[in-house]
C-alpha cells in the first residue's frame, strides 16, 4: 500500500529501479495554455550539479552515468487525465558516486509572459513507483496554494549513510528554470 506523504517527510528506499512521476491539471480559461517542466538536478555534496550533463530535462533526457532517463515533454498537461504527465525513470544502482542527491522540480514555462502561476494547477503531486512491481510506494500532494509561484521543488532522493531516501518538499519560488540553474549549477550558463 503506498504511503501518502507529508511536507517534510522521508522514506526510505529499498530498491534501486523505480519511476519519478510528476502529474497536475491546470485550470481552463486563464487565455494560455500551460506548459509545465519536470527537471532532475543531480547534486554533490556542495549543492552543485556535477556537471552540465547531469541536469535531466525534456532537452537533455539521459544522464550520462544512465541513472536518470526523462521519458518526454508533455507541454500542454494532457498525457494523462488520471496519471502522470512527466516521468523520470531512475537506476540508483548506476548513480554517479559524486551525486548525493537527486532533486526533483516542476517550472511553468514562460509564466511570467502569460501570467501564471501554481495556483492556477490543481492536483500536482510527485510519486515513486518501483519499477518491479508496478507499483506505487508513495506520493506527494501538494496541498498549500502556491498562488504566485511559478516553480516547486516537489522532492529529492538523496543518500544518507550509504542508504537512499527521498523527502517530499514543497518548497515554492516565484522563479523560472533559470533560477534552479544559478542555484546549483556554478559554471557556464545552460541553455
Amino acid at each position: 500500500m503506498a504511503i501518502n506523504l507529508q511536507k517534510g517527510q522521508r522514506i526510505d528506499i529499498g530498491f534501486t529501479k523505480l519511476s519519478v512521476g510528476l502529474g497536475w491539471n491546470p485550470n481552463e480559461g486563464t487565455g494560455y495554455a500551460f506548459d509545465l517542466d519536470a527537471s532532475a538536478f543531480m547534486i554533490d555534496d556542495n549543492k552543485l550539479i556535477v556537471q552540465e550533463e547531469f541536469f535531466v530535462f525534456y532537452g537533455n533526457t539521459d544522464s550520462p552515468d544512465g541513472a536518470l532517463h526523462h521519458t518526454g515533454d508533455d507541454p500542454t498537461g494532457g498525457n494523462s487525465l488520471e496519471g502522470d504527465d512527466e516521468v523520470i525513470q531512475v537506476d540508483l544502482s548506476k548513480v554517479d558516486s559524486r551525486v548525493k542527491q537527486i532533486l526533483f522540480v516542476a517550472t511553468i514555462h514562460d509564466a511570467s509572459a502569460r501570467r501564471q502561476n501554481f495556483g492556477q494547477v490543481r492536483n500536482s503531486y510527485i510519486r515513486i513507483v518501483d519499477d518491479a512491481t508496478s507499483s506505487e510506494v508513495a506520493k506527494y500532494e501538494l496541498d498549500e496554494d502556491f498562488s504566485i509561484e511559478t516553480g516547486v521543488e516537489f522532492g529529492r532522493l538523496y543518500l544518507k549513510e550509504g542508504k537512499w531516501r527521498f523527502e517530499a518538499a514543497g518548497v515554492g519560488y516565484k522563479e523560472d528554470l533559470a533560477f534552479f540553474l544559478s542555484k546549483y549549477f556554478k559554471g557556464q550558463i545552460i541553455k
